[in-house]
């Protein structure tokens, strides 16, 4: 498949998968639930480009949730998008919609790390700017604000 096509079906994947997926879960702001902590001014958790702490992602890896109902970014390698409602300190995360590349070794450990998040509930924190994610099965992952 030529790059023009491939670019063209990712485009078309990801309108099916987000359009969706677009629904009011209101614009929750981190230190509104039980898991901010910090007591400096609250970054948000919605609005922001979350970049993903996983050596293994090489940086590529990030979230930005939209207050809206809805999660999209990058696993480090493929794009992904779900259902996000955020309550009480807590993210339900649906179950995530990717596009299907397959890239190195590094790159697909650091997505089946991310994906372990999705498809329930995981605890959110901020604390200095860093947003941690812990999941329901023990996966835990931080990442920092892109500026």
């Amino acid at each position: 498949m030529d790059t023009q096509r491939q670019q063209r079906r990712r485009t078309l994947v990801a309108a099916a998968v987000l359009l969706p997926l677009v629904a009011a879960c209101g614009g929750e702001r981190a230190g509104a639930g039980r898991g901010s902590g910090s007591a400096e001014a609250a970054r948000p958790l919605t609005g922001v480009r979350w970049t993903v702490a996983l050596p293994e992602a090489g940086g590529r890896a990030h979230l930005a949730f939209d207050g809206k109902g809805t999660v999209s970014g990058s696993l480090g390698c493929n794009d992904v998008g779900a259902g996000a409602t955020v309550r009480d300190g807590h993210i339900t995360l649906g179950a995530p919609a990717t596009t299907r590349m397959m890239c190195e070794d590094s790159l697909m450990d650091a997505e089946r790390t991310l994906l372990r998040l999705f498809g329930g509930t995981v605890a959110y924190r901020i604390d200095s700017g860093n947003l941690t994610l812990t999941s329901e099965n023990g996966t835990r992952v931080t990442a920092f604000a892109a500026e």
